[in-house]
């Protein structure tokens, strides 16, 4: 009913910048709080950044400064700039999205498939 989808991700010396961007599209009658994370392997899912829909944002301290969160509403999506990337940002990121689903006007978190990035030393 609801697929979020992420984008943007590849390869990039440290020192560069990507921007990432996660569009929720089907069933959807409106998104509440949405957020990005990231993963490496064999480690937790760690949050960096979240936004609600009236664009107040929060970061975690690892990426303050070089990562900006932001949205459209009116597209259902968020992004997420980067800059300044580092070999340690290398993971797949993934955004979650608080959606009411417009058949039931039920709420629940639905979860993007990942998109990888990759920082070259």
């Amino acid at each position: 009913q609801v697929q979020l989808v992420e984008s943007g991700g590849g390869l990039v010396q440290a020192g560069g910048s990507l921007r990432l961007s996660c569009v929720a599209s089907g069933s959807i009658f409106s998104i509440r709080d949405m957020a990005w994370y990231r993963q490496v392997p064999g480690k937790q899912r760690d949050l960096l950044a979240s936004t609600t829909r009236d664009g107040n944002t929060n970061y975690v301290d690892s990426v303050k400064g070089r990562f900006t969160i932001s949205r459209d509403n009116a597209k259902n999506t968020v992004y997420l700039q980067m800059n300044s990337l580092k070999p340690e940002d290398t993971a797949v990121y993934s955004c979650n999205a608080d959606v009411t689903v417009r058949d039931g006007l039920y709420r629940r978190w639905y979860w993007g498939q990942g998109t990888q990035v990759t920082v070259s030393s």
